[in-house]
This record gives C-alpha cells, structure tokens and sequence, in this order.
C-alpha cells in the first residue's frame, strides 16, 4: 500500500498552503500569484499542494519551500487540521476545491468569494485571474512576472531550435508532415532542430525526423525528464510548440517563440503579449472541445508556411549548438 504524502514536521514558520492541483501549464500560470505570495509572506513555509509528478518543476519555483503531492481534488489535503496559518485557492472557485481549503481551518483564507476575494470572472486570462486574486486581497502581483529557476543540471544540447510535437490530448494535435515541413525550412535557415515531447510523443516525433530527413539523435522525445526538459527549453534559441505546457516554460524562460492554439483561447492560456512570443490560431473555427480526439480545426488552420513566416518576423538568428558532451 502506498504511504499518502504528508506535510513534513513543522520548521518553526508559520504554515502557508496553496491548492494547485492541475498540470504544468496550469502550475506555470500561477507563479505570478506565488511569486506575489513569497513577496507579502517571507516568514512563512509555504507548501505548495500539486500534482505528484510536476515535483521537479515545483523545485524550479524558489517561492515554494514544500511540495506536497496533490492527486487531483478526491482526498483532503495531507495537513493536519488548525495548524495552517493561511491557506490560498489557485485551483478554482467550485466546492470541491473549496472544502479541502476550509478543511484545513485556516486562520485566514484567500481565494475567490472568501472575505475581501473577487468575483469569478470568465473570459479572462489565467495568468490574469490567479494574479488579481491575490491583489484583491493585497498582495499586488504582475500576471507577466512569469520566471522560474533555471535547472542546475545542464541542458543536453543548447542553442537549438526546439519543435514540441507533444500534446495531452489529439485536439491539440498538429499533422506530422506539416511539423516536418517546418523543421524543414528551420533547417534551410540555418538552425539546429531538435525534437522534443513526452514518452507518448515518441512515434510522432520519430515520424517527422524521417519525413524531415533529421537523424534520429534529434529526437529527444521521451528521453527527457522534466527537469532537463526545462533545461532544454530555456538554453534554446526558439521553440515551436502546439498549447502545452513547453509555451508556458519558454515565456517563464524569455525565450522566442510560436505557439499554436486549437481548442483552449489564447486569450485565457496564451504567452504575455510583451514578450518574443506569437500566436498562431483561427478562432472563427474553433471547435473548443479540448478532450477531442481529432485536431481542434482553429490548429488546423495554421500551415507551416504561417509558423515559418512567424518564426522570420521574431528575427531569432540560428546559434550554433552546443551538446553537454561539448562542454
């Protein structure tokens, strides 16, 4: 029987415990809101309660003292009742979330309809929504304050031009030839391509190496944990990825990117419009229905003459790439 994670023996702090229990991009958009968190509460332990497997990013996150494996929203938080001095809900605004926070018998509670909290809103960015929460309850944070903690370990190549051919679900699936084409015409410019995705992205990935006639040593696909994923990211001179959690890393990361959107808006999950990033979509076709199996047609709509002529206009000069072997 697996042990049930649990909130390690008290420091001495008070505690602060935050509800974030989602998937990368959903952790990445609410770093604003820690970030502003850490600012207003330095004294504090923060714990952050999230999924198990995202614990390499959490350590990325400095604000974040404790990660605390968070399995959806189907078993209390693991802390032990009274002693939360303040518990924070960056999860959502519906019962569920709600009643693990008010298990925890907080001594003060931020989230959306607690005392002095705001209102959901819809149709507003993420970013924007977890960063106004904790503003309204005084903590003035910077929805494009984004940045996380480059990993220690080095990236195993730098420099490249990364192609995330990865997505959860097949709405957001973009075709493998037209990924292909784009390494293509990478390639034509001059970059050094690399091919990255989770261990479900392996055949994808392969796929387009072929069709684009790169070796199979550019595949990293499945090859990385998410540590040196994010190594890779953030020592790149560009990234091309569809709506995943990869976009969120390269804007935490400054790095150039173009990133494609199918079912989900832009307008709630797309990259801070200040910084080298844009987006490719067609909104007046979206579909919307992100658990589809088929790609959303707004992602459809884009072709690879559209990502080429966007990676162009960013002005991202190919680097020359440097391996870890190299170093």
């Amino acid at each position: 029987m697996t042990a049930v994670p649990t909130l390690p023996p008290s420091d001495g702090r008070p505690e602060l415990v935050v509800l974030r229990a989602i998937k990368l991009g959903d952790l990445l958009v609410a770093v604003p809101a820690l970030h502003a968190l850490r600012r207003t509460f330095p004294g504090h332990r923060i714990t952050l309660a999230t999924t198990a497997w995202l614990a390499p990013v959490v350590e990325l996150v400095t604000d974040v003292d404790v990660h605390l494996a968070q399995h959806g929203l189907d078993h209390p938080i693991q802390v032990p009742t009274g002693v939360v001095d303040v518990a924070v809900n960056l999860h959502g605004a519906g019962p569920e979330s709600g009643d693990l926070i008010d298990a925890l018998q907080a001594r003060r509670v931020i989230g959306h309809g607690a005392p002095d909290g705001p209102e959901w809103q819809h149709d507003v960015h993420e970013r924007v929504r977890w960063a106004g929460l904790v503003t309204a309850h005084g903590m003035p944070a910077d929805p494009d304050d984004v940045s996380i903690a480059v990993p220690a370990v080095p990236a195993v190549v730098a420099g490249a031009a990364v192609v995330h051919v990865g997505a959860f679900h097949g709405a957001r699936h973009w075709p493998v030839d037209r990924f292909a084409d784009v390494v293509r015409g990478l390639v034509a410019r001059g970059h050094h391509v690399v091919l990255t995705g989770g261990a479900d992205d392996v055949e994808r990935a392969l796929a387009v190496a072929e069709l684009a006639g790169l070796d199979d040593a550019a595949v990293l696909a499945g090859r990385l944990d998410l540590q040196p994923f994010a190594a890779v990211v953030a020592a790149a001179s560009l990234l091309v990825t569809v709506d995943t959690g990869a976009a969120h890393l390269a804007s935490a990361y400054g790095i150039p990117s173009v990133v494609l959107f199918g079912p989900a808006p832009p307008e709630a999950w797309g990259p801070p419009a200040s910084g080298p990033h844009v987006v490719l979509t067609d909104t007046s076709v979206r579909r919307g229905d992100v658990f589809a199996e088929d790609p959303d047609p707004a992602i459809l709509a884009v072709s690879a003459d559209d990502v080429l002529e966007a990676v162009d206009g960013l002005g991202v000069a190919p680097a020359v790439p440097v391996h870890d072997s190299d170093r």
